[in-house]
C-alpha cells in the first residue's frame, strides 16, 4: 500500500468500504457509480476517513454481486487487516472522471449552485442529491440571501432545471417557491 495519497481538494468519493469478505483479506464495497462495476475500472484508489487522506491502495480484482463489489487489495491478505479498513471512503483523482456530453454533469458539479427560480428568488444551495427510483432529487438547502429557511426537495429533471452555469455557480429552475 503507497503512503502518498493525491491532494485532498483533487479527490472525488466514488465508493465505500463497508465490511470484509471471507477470509483471504477481501473487502465489502459499496460503489457510487453508475454501473457499479464502473469502480473497478480504477485500479488506485485513494483512502478517506473523516474527511482525512489516508493512504493509497492498488486494486487487484475484483467483482459484482449485484448490490454491492467486493475487491482484493494489494497486500491485503488477513480478515483483520482488512476489517480495519471499513468505513474508508474510495477515492479517485477528478482528473480520470470520464468527459461527459455538454448539460451532464457529475453530481459533485452541482453541489453549492445557488439555484433561482424563474421570478429571480434565491431558493437555497443545492446541498446533495438523491437517487431515486424516476429521477435523481436535489436537496436544495437555504443560505445567506435565500427567499426563507425552508429546505426543498426539487426533481432533477429537464421540466424543472431550466440551465446550469457551472461559471456563474448558478442554476436556474422552473419551480414554484411555495411548494
Amino acid at each position: 500500500m503507497n503512503a502518498t495519497p493525491d491532494s485532498a481538494d483533487d479527490l472525488i468519493v466514488v465508493g465505500k468500504i463497508f465490511s470484509v469478505h471471507g477470509v483471504r483479506g477481501e473487502v465489502k464495497v459499496f460503489s457510487f457509480t453508475d454501473p457499479i462495476e464502473n469502480l473497478l475500472d480504477y485500479k488506485t484508489w485513494t483512502l478517506k476517513r473523516e474527511g482525512v487522506v489516508v493512504k493509497q491502495v492498488e486494486l487487484v480484482s475484483g467483482r459484482s454481486t449485484q448490490k454491492d463489489l467486493v475487491a482484493k487489495l494489494k497486500g491485503l491478505d488477513d480478515r483483520d487487516e482488512a476489517r480495519l479498513l471499513s468505513g474508508y471512503e474510495i477515492c479517485i483523482s477528478r482528473s480520470l472522471l470520464p468527459d461527459l456530453a455538454e448539460d451532464d454533469y457529475y453530481w459533485y458539479q452541482l453541489q453549492g449552485l445557488k439555484v433561482i427560480d424563474l421570478q429571480e428568488q434565491l431558493l437555497g444551495t443545492v446541498d446533495h442529491l438523491l437517487e431515486t427510483g424516476a429521477n435523481d432529487v436535489m436537496v436544495v438547502k437555504p443560505c445567506a440571501g435565500s427567499l426563507d429557511d425552508r429546505e426543498r426537495l426539487l426533481p432533477y429533471t429537464a421540466q424543472c432545471v431550466l440551465k446550469v452555469d457551472l461559471a456563474a455557480g448558478e442554476m436556474r429552475v422552473d419551480w414554484d417557491a411555495d411548494f
